[in-house]
């Protein structure tokens, strides 16, 4: 059989192979029967020798929701009266504006992650499913370290997409990047895992408002564009593996790359977020440089691929494992490391007070030792979300008494007994003695109140009004944090 006859014929076995398939697809997808969907879509895969796009897109479509968002920004306006009494010409203005985003269930209760920067400062939350229902969705948390955030709608037995280990995603590996551009529901793009480990360098207006942010991204080139942000990056088996978050592109559209948080991460912030309210963050204690060829000779090292330490920060996690400044570690547990965000990532997805093993070269020398991660306040214990925001705006509070409350005639607040270093020390003048009455326009009558708010906060600004219980007048701090 010659050449054109053989790639003919295997045309047409392929065609045939697809139209008996097709319409087992296409019937469950009508049907709305999840678990029947993704168990045919199996059955067709056995049958048929794989998956395909067709199937992946059928078994992720349905998890993947249109997240619209309203909040309220201030805008300097002209007014000509304010001229004729000598004061600014401009005053500002509350409007309500709109944005879109994309999100994913993970759970058939309701829970669905998303990227933080889709709900940041939101005053309203409203999700659509695939089925075009609608419902008004709450914060449960969020991660500005790597931009996500776990929002929940009151609703069972959901679609949840299954989530992948992103450690076992290779490059070159046939992806789909499904969301909700441009306001364009339920959109399936295509492409190839271009590259993994990738950091950028993102500001607040890039999809990742921290200060601090832990970034390894899996870079695609599917079409990524505004709008798809939250939604899913998933392989042939239609599983998660990363939560589309940025595009690197000088327009603002897609231009050849994307790039999104990895689904170890996504997964272990989420399982966070739920069970301790906020996220676990370990740390192993390293400055690092990166490697050179230069520099891998100088070390007498086999390449420069590896973490090379700058600094080990003293009674760290990395101090006590005995790691040393100028060691170049190259492997944490299983997974080999060739730059600082890939061990950032595989750190990220561990919570204080458990152990990885790290390989690493000393001398030339390949050497061992175990690391016990620690938390932010350089401890090994699981913190809780109210020791995290006490340290860092380092302040002591009490709630009144109700000869206090009586006295002052309200029905809550919290004194400052003492203020130590942290934010509200650095940025105000606060006194102990200042009863906090509200923060950020919401009440509070106890300290598990100004936690909740905290841990709900979703910008960079807390707004402390309360008073001095000698001045009659109500005083406010602004704290940038």
């Amino acid at each position: 059989m010659n050449k054109h006859k053989f790639f003919g014929l295997l045309i047409v076995i392929t065609t045939l192979i697809q139209c008996q398939a097709k319409p087992k697809e296409n019937q469950l997808t009508e049907s709305g029967n999840y678990k029947e969907i993704r168990e045919l879509i199996k059955n067709s895969a056995r049958n048929t020798g794989g998956l395909s796009f067709v199937s992946a897109a059928a078994l992720s479509t349905p998890c993947v929701v249109h997240i619209k968002t309203k909040m309220q920004i201030l805008v300097q306006y002209q007014d000509p009266f304010l001229g004729f009494f000598g004061s600014d010409f401009y005053r500002p203005k509350a409007h309500n504006q709109e944005s879109s985003g994309s999100g994913v269930i993970i759970s058939s209760d309701g829970y669905i992650a998303t990227n933080y920067h889709v709900i940041q400062n939101a005053t309203e939350i409203e999700v659509t499913l695939r089925n075009k229902n609608n419902y008004k969705a709450k914060v449960i948390g969020i991660d500005k370290d790597t931009d996500l955030a776990l929002i929940k709608i009151e609703e069972n037995e959901l679609p949840a997409m299954q989530i992948a280990n992103s450690d076992s995603v290779l490059v070159g590996e046939w992806v789909l990047a499904v969301g909700n551009p441009f306001n364009l529901e339920s959109t399936v793009t295509q492409g190839i895992v271009s590259a993994k480990g990738r950091s950028l360098n993102l500001g607040k207006e890039g999809g990742t408002p921290s200060q601090n942010p832990i970034q390894s991204f899996i870079q695609t080139d599917a079409a990524v564009n505004p709008g798809n942000s939250g939604g899913a990056l998933v392989n042939l088996n239609g599983e998660l593996i990363g939560i589309n978050t940025a595009i690197s592109s000088p327009t603002g559209t897609y231009a050849g790359y994307a790039f999104a948080v990895p689904s170890n991460i996504v997964k272990k912030v989420i399982e966070d977020i739920k069970k301790y309210g906020k996220v676990q963050r370990a740390f192993l204690g390293i400055q690092s440089i990166p490697l050179t060829s230069e520099l891998a000779k100088k070390l007498n090292l086999p390449s420069p691929n590896g973490v090379l330490i700058k600094n080990v920060f003293e009674g760290s996690a990395a101090d006590a494992s005995g790691l040393k400044a100028n060691d170049v570690v190259t492997k944490v547990n299983t997974m080999s490391v060739s730059s600082f965000p890939e061990l950032l990532e595989q750190i990220s997805t561990h919570r204080p007070g458990e152990m990885v093993k790290l390989e690493y070269i000393r001398n030339g020398s390949q050497a061992y030792t175990n690391a016990i991660l620690k938390n932010e306040l350089n401890t090994t214990e699981i913190l809780k979300a109210n020791e995290t925001f006490a340290h860092k705006l380092g302040i002591k509070t009490q709630a009144l008494t109700a000869q206090e409350l009586n006295t002052y005639r309200i029905t809550g607040g919290l004194k400052v007994l003492k203020i130590e270093h942290g934010v509200i020390a650095k940025s105000s003048d606060m006194k102990p003695g200042f009863v906090i009455t509200s923060v950020n326009d919401l009440e509070v009558k106890a300290e598990n109140d100004l936690y909740k708010i905290l841990s709900q906060l979703q910008s960079n600004k807390l707004i402390l009004d309360g008073f001095y219980p000698n001045r009659p007048y109500i005083v406010r701090y602004e704290i940038l944090l």
